[in-house]
């Protein structure tokens, strides 16, 4: 724990490197924000490995990886541990129920978040899992919705941008117009980012409907925790 009382975080990255980069970023700017100093420790998970077990839902091999790099983190000093990837959260559970470190979950604040800020029905892009399963069936005050019959096209594309840590300009258009049918379509009141790498395709663009980066409500998390605005026992409390 650091001197003045926050947390020292450990990130699990490298999946993908371009998301990693941007939790770095948005980090720190959100502690030096808040006025306090940040205590940091990145480990790197291979997103080849992710992406293996993800699309065979091998939960308990992903699982292992995770609890190897958490062994360093904590070694290192860390008092907790997030996964820098929404994808990557497909074996949360089977991760923390072993984890010798609290895992601070990314998809537990969101429907808090949705709440506060009045949305009911919300967009999905992310890995095909994600879409799939709606964030994991974990949205419980919020409805969820994706575009079902092009699941498959979305997530490849999704998964080429995230190993390639850049967005093509064809890629960028395929996630922008799928957003915008979701609300013109399917009444979503915003457009949810729920892959960490998204910011590649969104960053800088002017969509017309609302987006929310889930990366930015974790970011929010880890912030607080870092500089003891939040304790560990009021994240675990999130739904």
């Amino acid at each position: 724990m650091s001197a003045a009382g926050g947390l020292h975080i450990g990130l699990i990255g490298g999946i993908g490197v371009a998301a990693t980069v941007v939790y770095y970023q948005r980090l720190t700017t959100a502690v030096a924000r808040l006025g306090g100093r940040l205590e940091l420790t990145i480990v790197h998970a291979d997103v080849q490995d992710l992406i293996r077990n993800n699309l065979a839902d091998r939960r308990e091999e992903q699982a292992e990886i995770y609890l190897s790099l958490i062994d360093r983190l904590k070694a290192a000093g860390a008092d907790c541990a997030a996964i820098t990837s929404l994808g990557g959260h497909f074996c949360f559970d089977e991760t923390a129920q072993r984890s010798p470190l609290p895992l601070v979950s990314a998809v537990a604040p969101l429907d808090d978040h949705f709440v506060e800020t009045g949305i009911r029905r919300v967009g999905l892009l992310g890995t095909r899992v994600v879409m799939r399963t709606r964030l994991y069936g974990q949205l419980h005050k919020t409805e969820a919705v994706a575009i079902d019959d092009e699941i498959e096209t979305l997530g490849q594309s999704y998964q080429d941008m995230a190993v390639a840590g850049r967005c093509t300009e064809t890629q960028r258009a395929l996630f922008l117009d799928a957003g915008r049918r979701m609300v013109a379509e399917q009444g979503a009141e915003a457009v949810l980012l729920a892959g960490t790498d998204l910011n590649l395709a969104f960053d800088g663009q002017d969509t017309g409907y609302k987006v929310i980066d889930a990366l930015d409500v974790h970011v929010s998390v880890l912030a607080d925790l870092a500089t003891g605005r939040r304790s560990l026992e009021e994240t675990a409390a999130m739904p």
